[in-house]
């Protein structure tokens, strides 16, 4: 979630009327596709004076962010206070299934804090559910009241796109189908990717959003389309080449020039990788002295910048809260 999980929500409430329609023009980078890429992990971990992706994980991507509020005494100091929380069973040590365990919490802690924030922007009769219509006004009212404000022709579009396209959403996340989402229901619709009655709605947008044919499948320049826009006539960069061999060897499952639906979902959501379980791994093999595959505080207070770097982070509200109620 907090930097491994994306939104696929494509507009922003402003003072419940829609302000800013998120919709680029250029093609998206493959780490914005790929949930949980191990990419992202090895393009990190290859550079060892960055361990943003380590902060994101351990941390979460908000309070990474704050870093550089505080000095490295002050970050060791909150770490050691880290560790004891991490430490469920109190022995001394952190074990991989307790990284694991604290970086799924991280995780799941943003997503409930994302629904959070918003939640009062769309609950507009303050019921405590958020209907379909709620949604739409708040992100959508705006443009129905006011159609000539938005002549451009790729704003029409884009707006006459998502419109059913979130409706489509709200509706799969509505599972008792009375249109109107409770906390539960609206997180699914912010964050379809961690609940998995919600998975084929992620891989039927994707494959939305880079077929531009529209024969209901993504072929190899599609693919590399999405993520690199040819503009200068030059030659592709050898990444791109390298990318060009990936869709050969290991998108196109069956062979057949194209990706369907199917081998989509085994590229974004690859059932054999837990980001959660291999970052975990990662964080105790580098800061392992001993090799005895587990940590003591003292080997991550050695190790501390690539837990938490020499940047801030708001973390020490999040000591007093109870992590129970996640």
């Amino acid at each position: 979630m907090a930097g491994f999980s994306f939104s696929f929500s494509f507009s922003l409430v402003c003072a419940g009327l829609l302000c800013a329609f998120l919709v680029s023009a250029k093609p998206m980078l493959r780490k914005e596709r790929v949930l949980r890429d191990p990419e992202l992990s090895r393009q990190a971990h290859e550079d060892n004076k960055s361990y943003q992706y380590d902060h994101e994980a351990f941390l979460g991507k908000d309070e990474a962010k704050t870093f550089d509020q505080l000095s490295p005494e002050e970050s060791r100091d909150r770490l050691s206070k880290i560790v004891d929380r991490i430490d469920g069973d109190a022995d001394e040590y952190i074990t991989t299934d307790e990284l694991n365990a604290w970086i799924k919490r991280v995780q799941k802690r943003y997503v409930y804090e994302n629904v959070a924030k918003v939640w009062a922007d769309y609950d507009l009769n303050k019921d405590n559910k958020i209907s379909w219509d709620e949604y739409k006004q708040a992100t959508y009212g705006y443009y129905l009241a006011n159609p000539e404000e938005f002549e451009d022709a790729t704003d029409k579009f884009s707006f006459k796109k998502m419109l059913p396209r979130d409706e489509r959403r709200f509706k799969a996340a509505d599972l008792n189908g009375d249109l109107a989402a409770d906390r539960e229901e609206f997180m699914s619709f912010l964050h379809p990717e961690e609940f998995e009655h919600m998975k084929n709605i992620v891989v039927l947008e994707t494959l939305e959003d880079i077929d531009n044919n529209g024969d209901g499948h993504v072929d190899e320049d599609e693919y590399i389309a999405d993520m690199f826009a040819h503009e200068d006539g030059g030659p592709e960069p050898d990444w791109v080449r390298t990318e060009r061999e990936q869709f050969s060897d290991f998108r196109d499952l069956n062979k057949d020039g194209k990706m369907d639906q199917d081998e989509i979902r085994q590229w974004i959501m690859p059932q054999d990788y837990d980001h959660a379980q291999a970052e975990a791994r990662h964080l105790v093999y580098e800061s392992d002295q001993d090799k005895d595959q587990k940590l003591t505080k003292q080997e991550i207070l050695d190790n501390w910048n690539m837990f938490v770097g020499s940047q801030a982070t708001n973390y020490g509200e999040d000591l007093t809260r109870n992590h129970d109620e996640l």
